[in-house]
């Protein structure tokens, strides 16, 4: 299931450059999406995560599942700094992904800059108000 959580479907089949946040959503690729996102080299899906604490291993297992795809993978926890749990961060170090929690503005940035660097990079990004 390459969409993982029962959504096979992306949003958009290609990485996009996030081009706004906020209002609890997302805009990209032209089109805007409400709720959290999750973002891959190989499209871009709506994300069931309305908090860091909603950050567990099946909500990530969409950036586990490409691990041989990915050298970075970054969490934009929200309005607020986060800590990953020592576990999900095991799980990405096992797949020698490299992963930081961040703000979700600061991940957005991020994001938009290791895309254009082609960098194989993911981001699970959390919507805020």
């Amino acid at each position: 299931m390459a969409g993982g959580l029962g959504n096979d479907t992306p949003h958009l089949p290609t990485p996009a450059p996030i081009d706004a946040y906020g209002n609890g959503g997302f805009r990209f690729g032209g089109m805007s999406h409400r709720g959290s996102l999750i973002c891959f080299p190989d499209g871009m899906w709506a994300w069931p995560v309305a908090s860091i604490k909603d950050v567990t291993a099946e909500t990530l297992a969409q950036a586990f599942a490409r691990g041989e795809a990915l050298d970075v993978f970054l969490i934009g926890a929200g309005r607020d700094p986060a800590f990953l749990p020592p576990a999900l961060r095991s799980m990405f170090h096992d797949l020698s992904i490299s992963v930081d929690v961040m703000t979700t503005g600061a991940a957005v940035r991020t994001y938009n800059v290791l895309l254009a660097e082609n960098r194989r990079a993911g981001a699970g990004l959390i919507a805020v108000e």
